[in-house]
């Protein structure tokens, strides 16, 4: 009876703890590497950092690696923590989205490890159009500084030949 007691008390802390992870609620922000993208962009679409299944249902199961997965991005999960009055990022978990053909790779925890590590699974679909929003939105803000230079240089060419001579 006492051992019994003892495994669950230490079965119930195990669950415990890891609702505690899956309970902290959102992620801060994702760290996205990927085709077209230069360097590292951070998404913080709450549709996408709200939940932990948001690019994939883990619990459904994972599938066969598919024969041509696609054009895919590289997604790390970062909490931030205050450590010694500073925000710190701490990367949870890391993954591959194939928003083009439906695929999640799901590499795994940074520190640590789990049950659905190294496995595909099929992606959710209400993640597709958070990602390719906030990618749009990337590709927007990667143009706009370009705009402007052309058209600045434009406006003293046009100033320039229009001075009476």
């Amino acid at each position: 009876m006492f051992k019994r007691l003892i495994f669950l008390s230490f079965a119930f802390g195990v669950l415990l703890s890891v609702t505690a992870v899956f309970a902290k609620g959102s992620f801060d922000y994702l760290a996205v590497k990927g085709p077209g993208i230069t360097g590292e962009i951070n998404i913080t679409n709450p549709a996408l950092t709200g939940d932990f299944f948001a690019f994939a249902d883990f619990s459904q199961g994972e599938i066969p690696a598919p024969a041509e997965a696609g054009e895919g991005y590289q997604v790390v999960r970062v909490y931030v923590e205050t450590v010694n009055g500073k925000p710190s990022p701490t990367p949870f978990d890391q993954l591959h989205y194939y928003p083009y053909t439906g695929y999640v790779f799901y590499d795994g925890l940074v520190n640590g490890s789990s049950e659905y590590d190294g496995k595909w699974y099929t992606a959710n679909p209400a993640a597709e159009q958070p990602f390719r929003a906030a990618l749009a939105e990337r590709a927007r803000l990667t143009w706009i500084p370009f705009a402007v230079l052309v058209l600045i240089v434009g406006g003293f060419f046009i100033a320039y030949n229009r001075k009476p001579k």
